[in-house]
């Protein structure tokens, strides 16, 4: 069966699960996966994974496991193909899957050894979308877009950028500090720099390929697929420096080719070259379609698509256009609302202080992605960032019980207890449960001591809150924070020399902690040693000042979004 024929046979299927399986051409027809008889070395698999409609799903990934043994791994290359190498007799499955598709498995099946040279076998996997398709092509020639149906139209405009006039937030000051804590953390679980490249797969590794590439690139220098292949595969291994050398020479060579254009543009944003790969991304966007380096036509997905407005977005970010960033995190979610582009742009909302559609982003992101612990995470976040603290704890408490082995929701409710609130029980229940499961975490202790503490349920819990804050200090034994709870704890007892001699340790081990010096200034005061407590007022409010010093440049190097909201006649920004 040719590659056509297998396509055009997958767009005439209507299943959810279509599995075609198609055999080495030296296979006898009729034979199972397996059973040649020409089969005697480790067998390699390899295959296909593509959509409903034929076209190949880029970063599926794809696992094999055989029967009583560990799993392999990988994930489809830019053509959707994946393989595995050195396969023993065995029974195998093997399963595919990728986000916004159902999963889709084929076996068990089995490798039989038999006398002879090595089979290479392969088995080609289709995955159906699990709403509308969201993948939708645009052809050579055309500028088609389309919107998938489940895309709701936002009901905010981000409209501009302004300098940071008002740092917003509610009630004190530290509640403050911790928001903008809880917003730098809860953005950074998108994927970071790393997530230049983690949109747009290169090519497959191939291994020891490399020396015979730089042996063909330096031979022949004109060799524009020696140039492209090396290029590709130097940006997978990350050496990107390298790989800009030599993609940037085979585009001399053929300055059309998408895939090589494509990888160039990663290779650029990796090694910092912000300009360069703004420049490349909008070249690529402008063209309407592609010729593939065999002759054939081929198109660019919406998925590609909405992966190059993903990369544009972070490159305008780092090149500090956070306006022109939210507009393409934007693009990429109405080409391709996959969980990861809309995490990304509530993200940025959210970084730039535009709480309110960053709560429209997470919400909508988790009614499409309720498995998803990280769109909770920061809807939580958003609310907290706006003020609504039994919504965010709310959401955060829902996070940690779609998975109560991440410490993220975990880390971010204990952060939160800064507020001057009541703390739900549900909180302190979730922060009982981090620590159960993670005993020797001093986080996980010491969050759970405060929120003990803070529901001032008098003495009971003391005795607990004393053993919780032991064991973190005993743990991390330069957790400053846990002594100073400590020096609290004995403080409320009125063990006035535990309680000194706690704040004394806690100073020791974090100088720059300035509630410590505060309440050891006091803890003096009362044990009648004026001087001392002169003494560490002087150095809390030296440090007071500095740190918020430090704290106003930074809100002023992040500039807030102007927005209006639906229904609003005015152009808004943060309060």
């Amino acid at each position: 069966m040719s590659n056509a024929a297998a396509a055009l046979a997958m767009t005439t299927r209507v299943s959810i699960l279509t599995v075609i399986v198609l055999f080495a051409a030296s296979a006898p027809h009729g034979q199972i996966l397996g059973q040649s008889q020409n089969s005697g070395a480790p067998a390699a698999l390899q295959g296909t994974v593509r959509d409903s409609r034929g076209r190949p799903i880029v970063g599926a990934t794809v696992d094999l496991e055989e029967k009583g043994s560990q799993s392999l791994s990988t994930h489809t290359n830019s053509e959707g193909e994946y393989r595995f190498f050195s396969l023993h007799e065995g029974t195998y499955t093997l399963r595919a899957e990728m986000d916004g598709y159902g999963p889709t498995s084929v076996g068990p099946f089995v490798f039989e050894a038999k006398q002879g040279t090595q089979e290479g076998k392969r088995v080609d996997l289709a995955l159906d979308p699990l709403k509308t398709p969201s993948t939708n092509s645009v052809l050579p020639g055309t500028s088609a877009s389309v919107t998938p149906s489940f895309y709701d139209e936002p009901q905010f405009t981000v409209a501009g950028v302004t300098d940071a006039a008002n740092p917003g937030g509610h009630g004190s000051n530290v509640a403050l500090r911790t928001t903008e804590t809880l917003t730098k953390e809860a953005a950074s679980l998108g994927a970071g720099d790393k997530a230049l490249a983690s949109n747009l797969p290169t090519n497959e590794r191939s291994t020891g390929a490399e020396a015979s590439l730089r042996s063909v690139a330096a031979r022949e220098p004109g060799n524009f697929e020696a140039n492209r292949q090396l290029g590709n595969l130097l940006l997978d291994e990350g050496k990107d420096a390298e790989a800009v050398l030599y993609l940037e020479r085979a585009a001399r060579l053929n300055s059309g080719d998408y895939q090589n254009a494509r990888n160039l543009a990663l290779a650029y944003a990796g090694v910092g070259k912000y300009e360069s790969a703004r420049t490349q991304i909008r070249d690529l966007l402008a063209r309407p379609g592609i010729a593939h380096p065999r002759g054939d036509m081929a198109y660019i997905s919406t998925g590609d698509t909405a992966a190059l407005h993903h990369l544009l977005a972070e490159v305008d970010e780092k090149l500090g256009d956070p306006l022109g960033a939210a507009h393409e995190y934007q693009q990429a979610v109405e080409l391709e609302p996959s969980e990861s582009n809309l995490f990304d742009w509530g993200a940025e909302l959210l970084m730039h202080r535009a709480f309110e559609p960053a709560i429209e982003v997470f919400t909508k992101g988790n009614r499409l992605f309720p498995g998803s612990v990280r769109m909770l995470s920061g809807l939580g976040v958003s609310w907290y960032a706006r003020g609504s603290y039994d919504q965010a704890f709310q959401h955060l408490c829902e996070a940690s019980d779609l998975n109560p082995t991440d410490p993220q929701p975990y880390l971010f409710l204990g952060k939160m207890q800064n507020v001057e609130t009541v703390q739900p029980q549900s909180v302190v229940d979730r922060l009982a449960r981090f620590a159960q499961l993670q005993p020797d975490n001093a986080l996980a202790n010491y969050y759970y001591a405060v929120s003990l503490w803070r529901r001032r349920e008098g003495s009971a819990n003391q005795a607990q809150m004393k053993s919780l804050l032991t064991k973190a200090v005993q743990l991390d034994p330069h957790f400053g924070a846990a002594y100073l709870h400590l020096a609290i704890l004995y403080a409320d007892r009125g063990d006035l020399s535990a309680a000194i001699s706690a704040y004394q340790k806690a100073i020791e081990v974090s100088p720059e902690l300035d509630e410590a010096h505060y309440r050891l200034a006091q803890a003096y005061e009362r044990s009648g040693e004026k001087l001392k407590a002169q003494e560490q007022l002087e150095l809390y409010q030296q440090i007071s000042k500095r740190k918020e010093a430090d704290v106003e440049l930074e809100r002023k190097e992040i500039r807030e979004f102007v927005y209006t909201l639906g229904g609003q006649g005015t152009v808004t920004a943060p309060k």
